[in-house]
């Protein structure tokens, strides 16, 4: 059991960082004043005024770790996110010292460098103590060490999910020791994970003080048992988490409100709802479109100029699509097929070896040249570089009503690139699959993870095995 070790730990991982601070904080003075100069100058600051700061620098940064939850448990949190935690703390940290020394105090001459020098040490060295600590532990539970003991309560796709994950990641130190149901007969298996009675067992197993935690995996048609469920692991004072059997309702991120101590529970995240998060993408894009149209200008003319060339009929190819908001916008491509009726290309979906399609269409539409007119649209504030790609309004139709949470993709603008595109789903590719991967990108998504999928576009995404 490590329960009662869990204080003990979180206090050393406090002492740790302090120490860590404030070496980071004479590390930097070191290098600043003995490593890229011969020492203190007659016009610097005395080493007393610089070490003085450290009274209030070192109980200032646990804070802010403690607020910015580098101290929350971390056995399923993704390293990087450890990392941004201890990133954020820092820049606020540093923001703050500035502000204390320059606006507060008034002292100009502390020096600017050292501070910069203190900001990158102190990120590294408790970034790399998170590194080691974390493979440490990982270590230790891969030999038995430092488990948490689990029993569920209820057996439900949720308990099934739930279980999954933990076998899938052993260094997360978790070991399921049962499943508690009054449906499922005892002895049942999942994996290895056995039922062992109905939940009544509870009230038996609790006192033993056996179990680190219960996770409450009811199936939904047992929700009225909630409540007493709770209420008998609370009164062992056992910690208790809940995991619902509505995954396929509540998406991955949902939120909550506070409606005057009512909790609220938005069911889907969407960060491009936050106004700062939409103009920061809206720039990037307007940026973005007009540095794209001058660098590929020379290339589209020289496709304009093929196109007329190759094929009788207009250079663009203007077809209705669905964008933000529901709302239709035309969306622009070079022609890659033969000119038809507008009866006809409504009527069918483009398939391998298209007889309509050019061959030099096909060329086009192989290496996604045939969309570039699109840096038009995203100018015009129809698509974005980034976002799931628009389909035509009698394809929205139809796969609204075929497939569950298609009608989310259009919370957000659609792009010349996407989650789904640059993972390969492209042309005849499973369209349900390609919404799960364009309601991925649009709950998580970070500007960072618009240019990491430009990135792929420019190295892997042009030319596709599903691209015709």
């Amino acid at each position: 059991m490590i329960r009662d070790n869990q204080k003990v730990f979180n206090r050393l991982h406090l002492m740790m960082d302090a120490l860590i601070t404030a070496f980071s904080y004479a590390l930097a003075y070191y290098v600043k004043f003995y490593v890229l100069k011969a020492g203190p100058e007659p016009g610097d600051l005395p080493a007393r005024n610089y070490f003085l700061m450290l009274v209030g620098i070192v109980p200032l940064y646990m804070v802010l770790y403690y607020k910015c939850n580098v101290y929350t448990p971390k056995r399923t949190a993704r390293r990087r996110h450890e990392i941004m935690s201890v990133f954020q703390a820092n820049a606020i940290g540093i923001v703050a010292f500035i502000l204390f020394l320059y606006v507060v105090i008034k002292e100009i001459n502390f020096s600017r460098s050292m501070m910069f020098l203190f900001f990158c040490f102190n990120v590294f060295f408790t970034g790399c103590s998170r590194v080691v600590l974390r493979k440490s532990l990982q270590t230790m539970r891969s030999k038995g060490y430092n488990l948490k003991h689990i029993i569920l309560v209820g057996y439900s796709r949720a308990a099934e999910e739930y279980i999954d994950r933990i076998l899938e990641n052993p260094q997360w130190g978790y070991v399921v020791c049962g499943i508690l149901d009054e449906h499922v007969p005892r002895g049942a298996v999942y994996k290895g994970i056995k039922v062992l009675g109905s939940i009544g067992n509870l009230e038996f197993i609790l006192p033993e003080n056996k179990m680190d935690e219960i996770a409450i995996t009811l199936p939904l048609k047992d929700y009225d048992r909630l409540e007493e469920i709770v209420g008998v692991c609370e009164k062992a004072g056992v910690h208790t988490k809940f995991i619902p059997d509505y995954n396929s309702l509540v998406p991955t991120h949902p939120y909550t409100e506070d409606l005057m101590g009512l909790p609220v529970i938005n069911i889907r995240h969407v960060p491009l709802t936050n106004t700062m998060n939409v103009m920061t993408k809206r720039v990037m894009d307007i940026v973005g479109s007009i540095f794209g149209i001058i660098i590929t200008s020379p290339l589209m003319l020289l496709i304009a100029l093929l196109i007329k060339y190759t094929s009788p009929g207009p250079v663009i190819f203007k077809q209705e699509r669905i964008g933000l908001h529901n709302k239709p916008f035309d969306m622009y491509k070079f022609r890659t097929m033969e000119v038809q009726s507008p009866k006809e290309e409504r009527k069918a979906w483009t398939i391998r070896n298209d007889p309509r399609v050019t061959p030099f269409g096909r060329f086009l539409r192989k290496t996604s040249l045939d969309e570039l007119p699109q840096l038009f649209n995203i100018l015009k504030g129809d698509m974005s570089l980034v976002g799931p790609r628009p389909e035509r309004p009698l394809f929205v139709e139809k796969f609204k009503e075929e497939i569950p949470r298609y009608m989310v993709k259009h919370q957000v603008r659609p792009g010349l690139t996407g989650w789904a595109q640059v993972s390969g789903l492209r042309g005849d590719t499973s369209i349900r699959k390609r919404i799960d991967y364009d309601i991925y990108y649009i709950e998580n998504w970070t500007l960072g993870f618009d240019i990491k999928i430009m990135l792929m576009t420019l190295f892997t995404g042009f030319i596709n095995k599903n691209a015709y």
